[in-house]
Order: C-alpha cells, then structure tokens, then sequence
C-alpha cells in the first residue's frame, strides 16, 4: 500500500505547552483509522498538525506524491466539528459544499457548470440537494454535518479526517454516515477522532490512543489491559441487545 502521509517525532502545542509529545504515525492508502483518547488529550491536536492549521514545534510531516509544501491540503478532505462553525455566516449550502474544491483557484472566480454539477450528484448522493439553496444556519446538526462531509470529499482526497463526526447529530445521520465511510475507505484513507469507542472500533481498521502521546494499535479489537498500558483512560463499551458499558470493579465501604 502506498503511504499518503507519515509523522516522525512531532512535538505540537500551544504556546509554550506541549500537547502532543513525540507522535509518530504513518498513513497509507485505505487505512480506516479511529483515533481515540481523553479530553485534552491531543486528538485535535494530532488532526489539526495533519490538516496543516497547526505547525508541529519539532519534529517532520512527509506528505508523499511531492505534497510537502502547504498546497498538501488538496490531498486532504477535512469534517472539522460542527460546533466550532459560525451558523450567523451568509452562505449558502451549494457555496459551501463548492468552497471545498482545492484547485488554488484565484479569489472571486467563478466555479464552472461541471464543478456545480459536481456538487449535486455528491449532494444528492448524501440526500440533501433539495437544500442546496438554504442557508448553511437553517439546518439542524444531521444536514449540517451531511453538508461538510460534501464538502471533505468533493475535491476526491486520497485522506478523510473526520473530527468527532457522531457529536451534535440525528440517529439517522450516525447510521448513514458509517455505510458512507465504508463505500469511501474503498477510494482514500479515513482517520476518524471519536469518544465512541464501542462505535469506532465496529468500524475501523486500526486504532491510534492519544493522550500526549500516540500509541498506533494495529487491529479494532482493544482490551482495557492494552488502553491502560497506553495510559488512555477510556472506557469500554459493549454493544448488544442492551448496550452497556463495563466499569472496572470496585470496593464499596459501608
């Protein structure tokens, strides 16, 4: 399988702190990677240092094909939270979903007939091209997350990072969204931030625990033992007729 992009002892943070500590990741085509960890832990951080909004203290980002240069990005789908979006910003949702096509496109030109057309068939594909008029700040989460996934893949990228893509939505939307990323894992490589564990690893290939640093695990199947042994404190959760989740067990003095 060919590498789209490789980390090599990045240090990133903010300021003088140090969030993430000597990660070292490598990415290669149609891997299906869920990121998991605790709040603060450096997922967002480990995704915002790949998308390029944030540059890595120490440390080499190697985008492969040439992509070294901050033009990367056009290799590069991005679902960032939906809650960190400004709903009062005038756009429509067809400006939206067109905004992701990375061409280096100079300021104001206008987009051609094939490009909009383009972004119907993905619209549509999705289920929302009866929107395509509407403001962005008019939708409820489910349609606001189904227009910025449109948006990640319209410029066909070889990598799909999705940020908490589960957080602020419909049921209806989770469910579409997890057939969606299957039939798109067989085109790029997806890497996943989730609280979810009993989700993502019902989904993933490969799981990356982040808290300060990145311990990369090479299956879907985690215990408790192994996300101890990474120091990620994040609970498991079973999945079955009565979803429930396993605590650890515990001493009650009476």
């Amino acid at each position: 399988m060919e590498t789209i992009v490789e980390l090599k002892s990045v240090n990133a943070g903010y300021g003088d702190e140090v969030i993430l500590k000597d990660a070292n990741l490598v990415v290669k085509e149609r891997d299906f990677i869920g990121v998991i960890g605790p709040n603060g832990g450096g997922k967002s951080t480990l995704v915002k240092v790949i998308v390029g909004l944030l540059k890595p203290i120490s440390g080499k980002i190697r985008f492969h094909e040439g992509h070294d240069e901050p033009g990367h990005r056009c290799i590069i789908g991005y679902l960032p939270q939906i809650n960190q979006f400004d709903k009062k910003f005038p756009i429509s949702v067809l400006d939206v979903v067109l905004s992701g096509i990375a061409d280096g496109r100079k300021p104001f030109k206008r987009f051609t007939n094939q490009e909009k057309q383009k972004a119907y068939e993905i619209m549509d594909q999705m289920g929302i091209s009866k929107l395509s008029k509407k403001n962005i700040g008019e939708l409820s989460g489910g349609q606001m997350q189904r227009v910025f996934l449109c948006r990640a893949i319209i410029s066909q990228p070889k990598l799909l990072i999705l940020d908490e893509p589960n957080t602020f939505v419909d049921n209806q939307f989770e469910s579409d969204l997890y057939r969606t990323l299957n039939v798109l894992n067989e085109q790029m490589a997806i890497i996943m931030v989730s609280h979810d564990l009993g989700t993502v690893t019902s989904h993933v290939k490969t799981i990356a625990c982040v808290n300060r640093e990145l311990h990369y695990h090479r299956s879907n199947n985690i215990t408790e033992a192994q996300l101890a042994a990474y120091n990620c404190p994040i609970q498991i959760i079973a999945h079955g007729d009565v979803p429930h989740t396993i605590l650890k067990s515990h001493n009650h003095h009476h």
